[in-house]
């Protein structure tokens, strides 16, 4: 009963004191939502990183001519390769000799030679240029890992025929593009005769007719191959065996590596510590906030403190006991803690809701916001944390006074 009573005399002291309470709430409900809005953003921004990369394929791997040198956007220019090729004025390109060193090591499961470029398309009198993908598609329908919106993947019989981005497919071009349709690319006529869910404008021909169709491609040389090999947990152990084979085929030495093996796992991971870095990052700064939220409720309570000492005299001579007193004001900041954080978590909300609409077109903004219950918990804890341990010291002081000191108190 006296946890009760106590609680309501915290409750009235908040309520008593309206404009002095109100200005120290706000102080919380500022930093609560701003680290509740920026923990939306980075959940969001990670969930949509990881939904992009997911599509990769974590059993992947990439091998492109050229050895990677410095950082790249994930963060190391390689992953799971070491050294840099030396400077040549040879042009470097992959191959069939390349092609047939990978045919041969048994961890890979499956092979797909790619070649890439723009071309011009035109589709009901309008014209575009588009990015080309030729593929094998003997294999490519199990190394794609995007869905199929409507119709279906490359066979191996496949000649004149393209599957297309959902983007190209449905605003690209005033008129949407259905299964069935034909496309003119570099003049030649194509039968669209799948659409896949993503959000590209690429369109996926077999290897064959891309080599028609892109100029600048060499019959029998690819742009990159990528790699399924049959057991991702020994992805790092393939990634050396591709490594070694392919050096010795090329005859070039760790150092002179002239090729670049690229794991599609490793990027995700990179990409998401990246991520959470930069979260976790400016979740700290909004934090500072939370801290001058903290000298408010202190402030507030020293004061309430002063202000209540001839009560708090005759709450002890009438039987009061000082830990009765302690838990009142401890409330008291519990309190005031715990309605800013409900108002910082409803700001925050909408702050995660209007942000990225003004940061449209930024990296952020196209990420979208996500608001989870685990970070509500977590910032309506942390504000009565806040509100607890600001307010333990004026509690504290305001427990030990000595009732006949505190009824002279003027």
């Amino acid at each position: 009963m006296r946890l009760v009573k106590s609680f309501g005399h915290a409750l009235r002291m908040v309520l008593h004191s309206k404009l002095r309470s109100w200005l120290t709430i706000l102080g919380i409900v500022i930093g609560v939502g701003a680290v509740v809005a920026i923990m939306s953003l980075g959940t969001g921004m990670e969930q949509s990183i990881n939904n992009q990369f997911g599509n990769l394929g974590g059993d992947q791997l990439t091998l492109t001519a050229g050895a990677s040198r410095g950082m790249s956007s994930f963060g190391p220019g390689r992953f799971g390769g070491g050294g840099g090729a030396t400077a040549s004025s040879e042009e470097v390109v992959l191959d069939r000799s390349d092609l047939q060193v990978l045919k041969g090591i048994s961890d890979i499961k499956y092979i797909d030679t790619r070649i890439s470029g723009r071309a011009d398309v035109s589709y009901l009198g309008e014209e575009g240029t588009i990015s080309i993908n030729g593929v094998d598609q003997k294999v490519w329908a199990h190394i794609q890992t995007s869905d199929v919106a409507s119709g279906r993947l490359l066979d191996s019989a496949d000649s004149n025929v393209v599957v297309i981005g959902g983007r190209l497919a449905d605003g690209y071009f005033d008129d949407p593009i259905g299964i069935n349709k034909m496309i003119t690319i570099e003049g030649s006529a194509f039968r669209v005769v799948g659409v896949l869910d993503d959000t590209s404008t690429s369109v996926y021909m077999p290897i064959s007719m891309a080599y028609q169709i892109l100029e600048d491609s060499v019959r029998d040389q690819y742009d990159s191959i990528i790699v399924a090999v049959e057991d991702e947990e020994q992805i790092d152990a393939t990634i050396e065996k591709i490594e070694k084979k392919l050096r010795m085929s090329r005859h070039v030495t760790e150092k002179e590596q002239d090729f670049t093996v690229t794991s599609n796992k490793a990027i995700i991971e990179t990409r998401s510590e990246m991520l959470s870095s930069m979260s976790m990052f400016l979740t700290a700064i909004a934090a500072v906030s939370l801290l001058v939220g903290a000298v408010g409720i202190a402030n507030t309570m020293f004061t309430s403190v002063l202000e209540k000492t001839k009560q708090i005299g005759i709450m002890k001579a009438i039987g009061a006991r000082n830990r009765d007193i302690l838990v009142m004001f401890l409330m008291n900041a519990m309190l005031i803690g715990l309605i800013g954080g409900i108002l910082g978590v409803l700001l925050g909300m909408l702050l995660s809701g209007l942000v990225p609409t003004l940061l449209s077109g930024t990296p952020m903004g196209r990420g979208g916001s996500l608001v989870t219950m685990d970070s509500v918990v977590l910032a309506l804890s942390v504000s009565m944390a806040v509100g607890i341990i600001a307010g333990l010291v004026p509690a504290i002081k305001a427990s030990k006074l000595r009732p006949v000191d505190a009824l002279r108190f003027e």
